[in-house]
């Protein structure tokens, strides 16, 4: 869900839904959720407005939108 985030990988949901089959190693080897490429937290929806969920970074403002190294990186258009 949005409210779990990106801690659902590392960290087995305590409320529902809470998946059957979840790995008791977590996913991700360090434990720990990476910072974008500018240190921030990405940005996760589930469910999402383009897939069945989206990831976002805002570049390098941390502002929605822009260009150049501004730019947006998201999952349904660059993953």
């Amino acid at each position: 869900t949005t409210e779990r985030g990106l801690m659902a990988l590392i960290e087995k949901p305590a409320t529902e839904p809470i998946p059957a089959n979840y790995s008791a190693k977590g996913y991700l080897e360090k434990k720990s959720v990476p910072k974008d490429p500018w240190g921030r937290e990405y940005i996760y929806l589930c469910p999402g407005i383009h897939n069945d969920y989206d990831i976002i970074s805002y570049g390098a403002d941390g502002a929605p939108g822009g260009e150049g190294i501004n730019q947006d990186i998201n999952s349904w258009e660059n993953g």
